[in-house]
């Protein structure tokens, strides 16, 4: 009879016991917890749901109420990019987990790009209204007859309607849809001065084009703005010893 001794039966068990700690440290070792604060560079304010992403990857996280976050990478080195909206995104190849302080600039597109609202002009990264904004260079080159064909297909939410095929007929702009109250025409204001129509206006005279689109971009203009309101900013002269003549045309 062969007789087991009774260190001889516990050696399997102490040798699956060890493959079990081999695998749950390897297991710890594959995560790495990487955690920083996100501020915005000018006022050193923290700036809350910035998103923090692992480069090529899915996992990422977003920064709470003062601006902390912990992302959980798999391993390092690793390289993650810092977003915010109307701020520069920004990268980081982090080869450690030391904890991280961003700074992020604003993007100085968005600061320079101002819209005009019914009390003045704004800055758009500041305006809470939908707003949308066309520039002369945005419609530069286009073939239209008229002003308010310049609109169509530039901003979403926006119709424009011919009544018929008609030289000359007139056009219809819809900015929240057909009303239920009559007129679906949206408010028009060229250069401060409310207008019925704008047929008359040359589309090369136009600087830019704001389209309020909500309620609370409109409201300082009352029951009219109903349906949206368009504010057209022309083209003014400027302070120059050179005179520049422009020509163009186009075969419609």
């Amino acid at each position: 009879m062969i007789q087991f001794l009774p260190h001889l039966r516990q050696a399997p068990c102490i040798a699956l016991l060890g493959v079990l700690l081999f695998h749950a440290s390897t297991s710890f070792a594959q995560s790495t917890a990487i955690t920083g604060t996100v501020y915005d560079a000018s006022t050193k304010e923290a700036l809350i749901g910035a998103t923090i992403l692992q480069k090529g990857t899915t996992t990422g996280t977003s920064s709470n109420a003062d601006g902390t976050f912990l992302l959980q990478v798999s391993e390092l080195p690793v390289d993650i990019t810092v977003s915010y909206i109307g701020y520069e995104t920004q990268a980081l190849s982090l080869v450690n987990n030391q904890p991280l302080e961003v700074y992020l600039k604003v993007d100085a597109e968005l600061v320079g790009e101002v819209v005009v609202v019914g009390y003045g002009r704004q800055k758009k990264r500041v305006s809470t209204g939908s707003i949308a904004k066309i520039t002369a260079k945005d419609i530069e080159g286009i073939p239209v007859p008229d002003a308010i064909s310049t609109l169509e297909g530039q901003t979403s939410g926006l119709l424009v309607n011919e009544s018929s095929g008609q030289p000359g007929a007139g056009k219809s702009i819809l900015i929240r849809g057909i009303s239920t109250n009559g007129d679906n025409t949206p408010l028009f204001v060229v250069d401060g001065l409310q207008v019925g129509n704008i047929d008359n206006l040359n589309p090369s005279d136009i600087e830019s084009i704001d389209v309020l689109k909500d309620a609370a971009s409109s409201a300082i203009y009352g029951a009219r703005a109903a349906n949206g309101v368009v504010i057209i900013t022309t083209k003014s002269g400027s302070s120059s010893d050179e005179g520049v003549v422009t020509y163009s045309t186009s075969y419609l």
